[in-house]
């Protein structure tokens, strides 16, 4: 009697195939990245361009650690900001800070992790693991945003969103005037209506300079509970239209639980009846059986009301570094989908605000026991 084939055995057979020649990274991730975390990356990919581009899904992207400093922002995020595969950002401030070094023509090199840093900090050098770079690049910059953080269009309250937004058009300016044709993430993401949130404001250079001209008697100054209302209000929105919502979270920390608190924002503080993210990608090298928030899994998201539980297959963590993961998801994703229209949030943020605020007025109002006489 021919025994029935184990239905847990459908996925299809590991292959030991030699890899050939010229091989695009498409085929490589589809054919060869078989199992572990390669096959973590592969199901990401998938998850990615099968799913989460669908044109009805508004994607937000988390970035925590020194990404930018390795051209991550120039190679990666810039490209997918400008195919509409990114529509709202939260960023650490230090990863805006350095990727506008590039921007204003400075340089950073390639080096080695095994040098002394005592001899380096003698030779005015600065170290990101293997990254160089002149302690003047840091000096430079922080007269670029010195002077634009002082201009009278800076002096008020405002988000991080209107922060971002105002200081990506003079660094687009600052490539035009000196022919960069690469962007930063923060020009990028002016010219193209991508909503930039910085968690912790205060924790970079960004924050660092703004704090100083503070001191220096300007009015510049952040709205961070702005912040939380908006981010929370463009999640609410992608459900509310008919569509869905995505995270793609790369590394964690502050970034990620900005990110996912979204939906908490909008159950248990708000009261507005939802579900949660519909879809989650998250590249990280934290374990989650330390308590540390980075390596939080979805399973977990779900029990805050962060995930819709319905949804928890359309979840993927990919425990790979993050220098190595996103450039492969960049060209898969650029090579396998055609550019998205671009949803340009950041000029809908009012609007967006206005509908939390209906619906939060509306759910308060429900939630309001009568007395007893």
């Amino acid at each position: 009697m021919k025994r029935q084939k184990n239905n847990l055995l459908t996925g299809n057979q590991i292959l030991s195939k030699p890899i050939p020649k010229n091989i695009t990274v498409k085929q490589l991730i589809d054919e060869y990245f078989q199992a572990y975390n390669s096959g973590r990356l592969r199901e990401a990919a998938h998850l990615f361009t099968e799913k989460m581009l669908e044109p009805d899904v508004t994607i937000g992207l988390s970035l925590a650690g020194a990404l930018t400093p390795a051209g991550i922002g120039g190679s990666c995020i810039v490209p997918l900001i400008k195919a509409g595969f990114i529509d709202w950002i939260v960023s650490t401030g230090a990863n805006l800070y350095h990727d506008t070094h590039f921007s204003i023509g400075k340089t950073l090199h390639r080096g080695s992790p095994f040098l002394d840093d005592r001899k380096l900090r003698e030779e005015g050098i600065v170290r990101i693991y293997d990254i160089l770079f002149e302690y003047d690049v840091l000096l430079s910059t922080d007269v670029f945003f010195k002077k634009i953080l002082r201009l009278h269009e800076f002096q008020e309250e405002m988000g991080t969103a209107e922060l971002h937004n105002r200081l990506g058009k003079y660094v687009a300016e600052r490539e035009k005037v000196l022919g960069i044709q690469h962007s930063s993430v923060l020009a990028t993401a002016y010219r193209c209506g991508v909503p930039i949130y910085t968690s912790s404001p205060g924790d970079s250079s960004i924050g660092m300079n703004i704090a100083e001209a503070a001191l220096d008697g300007y009015k510049i100054k952040l709205d961070v509970l702005l912040d939380v209302n908006e981010t929370a209000a463009i999640v609410l929105n992608a459900k509310r239209t008919g569509g869905k919502s995505g995270v793609f979270i790369v590394g964690g920390g502050s970034p990620k639980n900005f990110m996912l608190q979204t939906e908490p924002q909008i159950q248990e503080v708000l009261g507005i009846d939802e579900k949660g993210h519909d879809y989650f990608i998250q590249i990280t090298d934290a374990r989650p059986d330390t308590g540390g928030l980075s390596g939080a899994t979805p399973s977990e998201a779900v029990t805050w009301g962060k995930i819709d539980p319905n949804m928890l297959p359309n979840t993927v963590v990919a425990y790979v570094d993050s220098t190595i993961a996103l450039p492969l998801l960049t060209s898969y994703a650029l090579g396998k989908v055609k550019p998205r229209h671009l949803k340009r949030l950041y000029d809908r943020r009012e609007v967006l605000l206005r509908k939390l605020y209906k619906e939060y007025i509306k759910a308060k109002q429900q939630n309001i026991k009568p007395k007893n006489k």
